[in-house]
């Protein structure tokens, strides 16, 4: 039976690189994986003061969408040494009401993906430190993608190299979440 994995993509910009490579891990998910990308983008910023018997339905929706899912792979870019706000919301919306975390023990990822030269670390990093602390067993398997806007052909196409380097990290995810 495949497990089936969130992919939650931390840019909203409509030629998202990040999407793109949340895309290309979708086409390369190998056999006992099921990626589906769910989006976080509509949801308001979190505000305990909507968090009541009646929250947004957008934060109803995606906690529910969350607890159907066997593990979480986070795309991020990096703004200013950190994620952007769209994911830590995300990440917080699923974080409450305190003790009804979404997260907790689904197997996690992160890649980070940036046209610069440093493959977003600090972001990886910032979403590796928030989830942790809400008990998701992150892969050490990291994936740190620079330079990005030089890693597709004129058609689209991903060169080999990221493809490969995205085989691997899906590789190594399917053995970690295998163990949950």
């Amino acid at each position: 039976m495949s497990k089936k994995i969130a992919i939650l993509v931390g840019s909203l910009r409509k030629a998202s690189f990040n999407r793109k490579i949340a895309n290309e891990l979708i086409r390369l998910q190998p056999e006992g994986l099921e990626l589906e990308i769910v989006e976080i983008g509509e949801m308001p910023h979190y505000n305990e003061d909507l968090d009541t018997d009646t929250p947004p339905a957008s934060w109803v929706d995606f906690r529910e969408k969350i607890k159907t899912m066997n593990g979480v792979i986070f795309v991020t870019p990096e703004y200013n040494r950190t994620i952007p706000g769209v994911l830590k919301n995300a990440i917080d919306v699923g974080s409450r009401p305190y003790g009804s975390s979404v997260w907790n023990g689904k197997p996690g990822a992160v890649i980070s993906v940036t046209p610069g030269t440093t493959g977003a670390f600090g972001a990886n990093h910032n979403v590796r430190q928030a989830v942790v602390f809400l008990g998701v067993p992150m892969c050490p398997f990291e994936a740190y993608i620079g330079g990005v806007g030089k890693l597709f052909d004129d058609n689209g196409k991903l060169v080999e190299s990221t493809e490969n380097l995205l085989k691997n990290f899906l590789s190594s995810y399917k053995d970690w979440v295998e163990k949950f």
